[in-house]
């Protein structure tokens, strides 16, 4: 007998047995427990599948899905702000190897090479009596509608942090007429940030953030936020761009914002080039040490870009490089 024969016998006694078993009694009060114990991964899974099979933009479908938890004191909701679909990756990541490399590490990782899925991140968190808004996503109603999935309305935030000043991350914060979103929150940046960006022409920079300017409260390595979370310079995507840890309850947890924007072509592989790093060789020397002391240390982290809710940890892979953990439910315990 072959072995796809055996295969289809088994498989079919297992059906048989699964037919026989006797039918248990079903209450609602058994439906209800059985319906809690179905981890909340899954059902963030499965609220993806759906918005990512009618999004090739920016995903409105996407706008009411969180992730949320406890860490000691405060509660970090990871809010998907939308995602899109986009075609010829390598012209964003591993710009620096050829094509069969860039080919080969895919396959291996079970991806293709023809498109990507972009995914957009923003996090909120609950500390005491503030409510902290890390980036603002594409633009407002791509913000709003997750926090309000997360139960905050925009004048419940009361601090919006700006990692970096890239259109994805600074495009919520007022809307076309110039008008804010967030009319009760005090805002905070890298000086070294803004700085950079304010000696640019760039229109979007003069248009969201340049007009909050004196509602703005600007930070260094070191800064802090509130008490536990704590501003680290990460520079190299953007001249600036910041990085945050959040401390409480003996946990640590750190916003990552894009210093790696792709959990194989720029995590896993930290020296490929990536289109937007506007400093590669700093973005690439910043993803080397800090990866090497969240693997070193275990520390969890949330990724703007990476796979919905953006949340994992990295491993040592060899040869300089680091392979992409996803929670599971470690952050529910």
């Amino acid at each position: 007998m072959s072995k796809h024969s055996d295969l289809q016998m088994r498989m079919r006694a297992g059906q048989a047995r699964a037919i026989e078993l006797p039918q248990a009694s079903i209450t609602r009060r058994k439906l209800l427990a059985a319906s809690l114990a179905v981890p909340a991964a899954a059902v963030i899974a499965g609220s993806i599948g759906d918005a990512r099979a009618n999004s090739h933009t920016q995903g409105a479908q996407s706008n009411a899905i969180k992730n949320t938890f406890t860490m000691g004191d405060f509660e970090v909701s990871t809010l998907l702000a939308g995602t899109r679909t986009v075609d010829n990756p390598q012209s964003i990541f591993g710009m620096n190897v050829t094509a069969e490399e860039f080919a080969a590490v895919s396959e291996a990782n079970f991806i293709p090479t023809t498109a990507a899925q972009f995914f957009f991140t923003p996090t909120v968190v609950r500390a005491g009596n503030e409510v902290i808004l890390f980036d603002t996503g594409l633009n407002p109603a791509g913000i709003t509608a997750p926090l309000a999935s997360a139960g905050i309305a925009p004048e419940d935030v009361t601090v919006v942090v700006i990692t970096h000043m890239h259109g994805d991350h600074i495009g919520g914060l007022s809307g076309e007429d110039g008008t804010p979103t967030f009319v009760n929150a005090r805002y905070v940046t890298g000086q070294v940030e803004y700085d950079a960006w304010a000696k640019q022409d760039n229109d979007n920079f003069k248009a969201k953030v340049q007009p909050l300017a004196e509602k703005m409260e600007f930070i260094g390595d070191g800064g802090s936020i509130v008490s536990g979370i704590t501003g680290m310079a990460a520079f190299g995507h953007t001249p600036g761009h910041m990085i945050y840890m959040l401390e409480s309850g003996g946990k640590q947890l750190v916003l990552m914002a894009d210093m790696a924007n792709h959990y194989v072509w720029s995590l896993g592989y930290p020296e490929w080039e990536v289109k937007f790093d506007m400093d590669k060789a700093k973005a690439a020397a910043t993803r080397k040490q800090m990866f090497d002391m969240f693997t070193a240390d275990k520390i969890p982290f949330v990724g703007y870009h990476m796979p919905f809710p953006g949340m994992g940890y990295s491993e040592a892979r060899g040869e300089g490089g680091y392979r992409f953990v996803p929670v599971s439910y470690q952050m529910m315990l």
